[in-house]
């Protein structure tokens, strides 16, 4: 999952939303110095980047991206499933989509003091133009990918291009973040249960 899920997907409370957002910039070897609330926030990126690497609708999804961009698929559907998320938003979350962003990013800037340099970069940027909130657009998620190609991997890719799968798949990749979400949801919330015991 991307940016919005894993906001969406932590307990309600803004140290374990952050946490779980770091878990994109920060690698649990170097976590050590950040306090305990924003470590579980990573563990609970882990489990759910695990859970959802190895779901079959998941992978179902992996082999609607074309051969040429087959090898970034993970990347593509994470950030195809946080659109998916947006455009569905009132089916799994109950603050409005503008306010929940609002609140992130807000959170975001309360706990400065842990962000990572790259995440303290863009998170301006981030704020400005809305990136958690565009996502909901295929305009916002083209960005996104035109970003991701050119600041995110090094050598030459075809990431920018994915556009044309979402566009090309775009029924069945929906009908497969939709039949998957929910049990995401529900497997997170048993985790966060069994933590809390």
């Amino acid at each position: 999952m991307n940016y919005l899920a894993h906001l969406q997907l932590a307990p309600d409370d803004a140290s374990a939303r952050v946490g779980n957002l770091l878990g994109d910039f920060i690698k649990p070897a170097h976590a050590g110095h950040l306090p305990p609330s924003l470590q579980q926030g990573m563990a609970l990126h882990r489990q759910i980047d695990s859970y959802t690497d190895s779901h079959p609708l998941v992978l179902q999804s992996k082999t609607r991206i074309a051969a040429e961009r087959r090898r970034y698929a993970g990347i593509l559907v994470d950030i195809f499933y946080d659109h998916f998320l947006a455009r569905h938003w009132d089916t799994f979350a109950s603050l409005p989509l503008a306010a929940f962003t609002r609140r992130s990013y807000a959170e975001l800037q309360q706990h400065r003091q842990w962000l990572p340099p790259r995440l303290l970069d863009m998170l301006p940027r981030m704020q400005a133009e809305d990136w958690l909130g565009s996502y909901a657009e295929t305009e916002g998620i083209a960005a996104v990918l035109r970003g991701f190609s050119r600041h995110r991997i090094r050598r030459d890719n075809p990431v920018a291009t994915g556009i044309d799968d979402l566009l090309q798949q775009y029924t069945a990749l929906e009908a497969d973040f939709l039949a998957f979400y929910p049990q995401l949801q529900q497997a997170v919330a048993q985790r966060i249960g069994l933590a809390m015991q």
